[in-house]
C-alpha cells in the first residue's frame, strides 16, 4: 500500500513537473489542446495540462559554421517563439541585369515577429520562406535595371525590396523593418574594364584641372600686369603733375621776384626819370649775351638800333652818377 501511495505521488510530481512552462521575456509559447491552438503563453511562469495540452514546435532555418569552417544552413524544431528583431544573412547569389549582366549579390534581412500564431499556422518553415521570397523579387528589381543603375542604386532596391517584403509577409505575421545589399559584386571582365574607365576619367579631371589651374593662373598674371601697368601709369602721372605744378611754382616765385626787382629799381629811378629805358636796355644786353654765347658764334656785329640802347646806357649812367 505504501508502495503505490509512493507510486502515485511520484507520478503527480511529474505530471506537474512536465505541465510547467517558464517562458523568458520576449518569447511566447503557442500551445495546443489535442492538436488545436488553445492559447499563447506570454513571458514568466506558465502551467499546461500534459498529455492534453502540448507547446507546438515549429521549424527554424538558421545557419551554423562547421568544422571545416564553411557556412551551412539547419533545420531546428523549435518551441518558444522569439519576438525581438531577428537578422538574417542571406547568401551569396548571382542576379542577372537588365543588360545580361551577371552580378553577384548578399543581403542582410532585419524582421520582427507580431503576431506568432500566424508566424505559426500561416507558413511552415518562416526563415526559409522570407530567403526564398527575398531572393525571387531581388532578381525581379536587378532584372529591371541595367548594370550601372544596379551598381548606384542601392537605397532604391532596398526602399523598394522592403515594401515589397513587408506586404508579403503580412500574412506570416510578420514586419519586414529594413534590408540591406551587403555587397554587388559583378565579374572580373567587367571589374576591369570599370577600372580602366574610372582610371581614365580620374586622368581626365586631374588633365581638366591642371588647364583650369594654368588658365586661372595666366589670368591672375595678366591681371597682375595689367594693375601694375596702370599702377605705374598713375605713379608717372602723379610725378608729372607734381614737377608741373613746381615748374609753375618755380615760375611764379621767379616772376615774382623779378617783379619785386623791376619795382624796386623802378622806385630807385622813379626820382631821376626814364626807368622804362633803362629796363629795355637791361633786356637787350641779356638777349644779346645769349645770341653771342654760342661755341659757333664767330662774328660779332651791332645792331642797327645798338646806337638807341647805347644812348640809354649812357642816360642810366648819367642818372646813377647824379644820384651819387
Amino acid at each position: 500500500m505504501f508502495s503505490f501511495s509512493l507510486f502515485l505521488i511520484i507520478l503527480a510530481i511529474m505530471f506537474v513537473a512536465k505541465g510547467v512552462i517558464i517562458v523568458q521575456q520576449a518569447e511566447v509559447v503557442v500551445v495546443e489542446r489535442l492538436g488545436k491552438f488553445d492559447r499563447i503563453l506570454e513571458s514568466g511562469f506558465n502551467f499546461i495540462i500534459p498529455i492534453i495540452e502540448a507547446p507546438r514546435a515549429i521549424d527554424w532555418k538558421v545557419t551554423q559554421k562547421g568544422f571545416d569552417g564553411m557556412t551551412y544552413s539547419v533545420v531546428q524544431k523549435r518551441t518558444k517563439i522569439d519576438l525581438r528583431e531577428a537578422v538574417y544573412d542571406f547568401p551569396r547569389q548571382n542576379v542577372i541585369t537588365k543588360d545580361n549582366a551577371s552580378i553577384s549579390i548578399n543581403a542582410l534581412l532585419y524582421f520582427q515577429i507580431v503576431d506568432p500564431k500566424s508566424a505559426v499556422y500561416e507558413i511552415q518553415n518562416l526563415p526559409e520562406a522570407i530567403e526564398k521570397l527575398t531572393q525571387t523579387n531581388l532578381r525581379n528589381l536587378v532584372g529591371q535595371l541595367d548594370l550601372d543603375e544596379s551598381l548606384v542604386s542601392r537605397d532604391k532596391i532596398n526602399h523598394e525590396l522592403r515594401a515589397i517584403l513587408d506586404d508579403a509577409t503580412n500574412k506570416w505575421g510578420v514586419k519586414v523593418n529594413r534590408v540591406e545589399l551587403q555587397d554587388i559584386i559583378p565579374p572580373s571582365d567587367i571589374q576591369t574594364a570599370m577600372e580602366k574607365q574610372m582610371k581614365a576619367e580620374r586622368d581626365r579631371r586631374a588633365a581638366i584641372l591642371e588647364a583650369e589651374g594654368m588658365k586661372r593662373s595666366a589670368v591672375l598674371k595678366a591681371e597682375g600686369e595689367k594693375e601694375a601697368a596702370i599702377n605705374r601709369a598713375e605713379g608717372e602721372k602723379q610725378a608729372n603733375i607734381l614737377r608741373a605744378e613746381g615748374v609753375a611754382q618755380a615760375r611764379i616765385l621767379e616772376a615774382d621776384g623779378e617783379k619785386e626787382a623791376i619795382s624796386r629799381i623802378i622806385n630807385a629811378l622813379s626820382d631821376k626819370g626814364q626807368p622804362d629805358k633803362y629796363l629795355i636796355a637791361m633786356k637787350y644786353l641779356e638777349t644779346m649775351k645769349t645770341i653771342t654765347s654760342g661755341q659757333n658764334n664767330k662774328v660779332v656785329y651791332m645792331p642797327y638800333e645798338a646806337t638807341g640802347i647805347l644812348s640809354s646806357v649812357d642816360g642810366i649812367k648819367q642818372m646813377l652818377d647824379s644820384k651819387g
